[in-house]
């Protein structure tokens, strides 16, 4: 009832400031899942700064929201129920990285664009009204009504999310996204100066020896295991058995992190609170994941994954599903078990040419351009 409340008063604030006028070149920004300088929404920033001339743009960023949803600071919820709703209301291009619920009760003007800039490069499992049920889903679909503009890889995922977001594929832009453009150049700068500048800062920050391998460890967070002894027995379970030259890096769900603050065993180290995930996937020389859509920015390097599904057969039935077959679908190989995992690491079966047709299924345009094209998009089109 509260969170209702507050999206019916955000709303009616906007329409009431919908009376002023509106600005050709005004930009409001929606990072409530990644307001790092390196997510979807801040990279295409840059980028519109840099080519066009003029362009004022507001924020609600992550942290803001968190801070208004533990009603933890009185300034900052007036801010966001009046500011916000106002700058909103007079932007004509609205940025935004995840489904914002306010606008479930919220039509825009016809000559506002709206752009996803969805914070999953793809998707394995389902997702948004493939997924959800109830109240949640029918806010979410009123919410994305408002979307003109969905920017996606490819045509095969563009038909997959025209689905999971309940909008029509005319709204779908397969010209691919900011975050791939970034990986892309932090890889050229390295086949130029032969120098990972993310793996020494990695290093350097957590203090790891230069003659360790580093492992990413990223699993799923489990919405049926809320206490996480699950993951958290995986982790430990992969360190008792790791080789000697290999750290286990972990990077897992805010609230998984919470509970590993304590505890973890030697040679692991937590790099959840690292803010930029791309410095981290540069860093790492395996990626172990499940059903994470970090696999489609990791694959873009080319560096062996192992996908740990230990709990396959019940995510599968019980949880969220998939999309495709998922053994067959990931680009590598599966494991069910610490030891199986291990066993991969230290026989090298690793599958490069899956990753690579991996990547020519998923990534028509790897041309470091996506945000160009977006810009393009939203700036030219009427």
């Amino acid at each position: 009832m509260i969170k209702t409340m507050g999206y019916y008063i955000f709303a009616l604030v906007y329409y009431l400031c919908r009376l002023f006028p509106q600005g050709r070149k005004r930009v409001f920004c929606i990072m409530t899942h990644d307001d790092g300088d390196d997510s979807n929404v801040r990279l295409l920033i840059k980028e519109l700064e840099r080519v066009k001339k003029g362009y004022t743009f507001s924020f609600i960023s992550k942290s803001e929201a968190n801070i208004v949803k533990g009603f933890k600071s009185l300034p900052m919820l007036m801010s966001f129920f009046f500011k916000k709703p106002y700058l909103m209301a007079r932007s004509s291009i609205i940025l935004m990285d995840n489904v914002f619920l306010p606008m479930a009760y919220i039509r825009v003007g016809k000559n506002v664009k709206v752009v996803q800039l969805w914070h999953g490069t793809g998707t394995i499992k389902k997702f948004g009204q493939d997924s959800n049920t109830g109240r949640l889903k029918e806010l979410e679909n009123r919410a994305n009504r408002n979307i003109t503009h969905l920017i996606v890889n490819n045509q095969s995922t563009a038909r997959l999310y025209a689905k999971a977001f309940g909008v029509g594929i005319d709204k779908l832009y397969p010209v691919g996204l900011p975050k791939t453009d970034d990986i892309l150049y932090r890889l050229w700068k390295m086949d130029g100066g032969k120098v990972n500048k993310d793996k020494e800062l990695i290093y350097k920050r957590k203090h790891l020896s230069p003659n360790q391998k580093l492992i990413l460890y990223a699993p799923t967070f489990r919405d049926s295991n809320i206490r996480s002894e699950k993951t958290l027995k995986q982790v430990k379970d992969l360190a008792r058995l790791l080789p000697d030259d290999y750290v286990l890096g972990v990077r897992l769900h805010p609230f998984v992190a919470k509970q590993a603050r304590e505890g973890l065993p030697e040679r692991v180290c937590n790099l959840s609170d690292e803010r930029s995930l791309t410095s981290l996937l540069m860093a790492a020389d395996i990626l172990i994941t499940d059903y994470s859509s970090i696999v489609f920015e990791y694959c873009i390097t080319k560096k062996p994954m192992i996908f740990y599904a230990y709990d396959l057969d019940e995510f599968s039935d019980q949880g969220r599903g998939f999309y495709e077959d998922y053994i067959n679908y990931v680009p590598g190989p599966v494991a069910r078990t610490s030891k199986e995992v291990i066993d991969i690491i230290k026989e090298e079966r690793y599958s490069i040419d899956r990753i690579e047709a991996f990547n020519a299924e998923n990534f028509p345009f790897l041309d470091g351009k996506a945000a160009s094209r977006i810009i393009d998009l939203i700036t030219n089109s009427k």
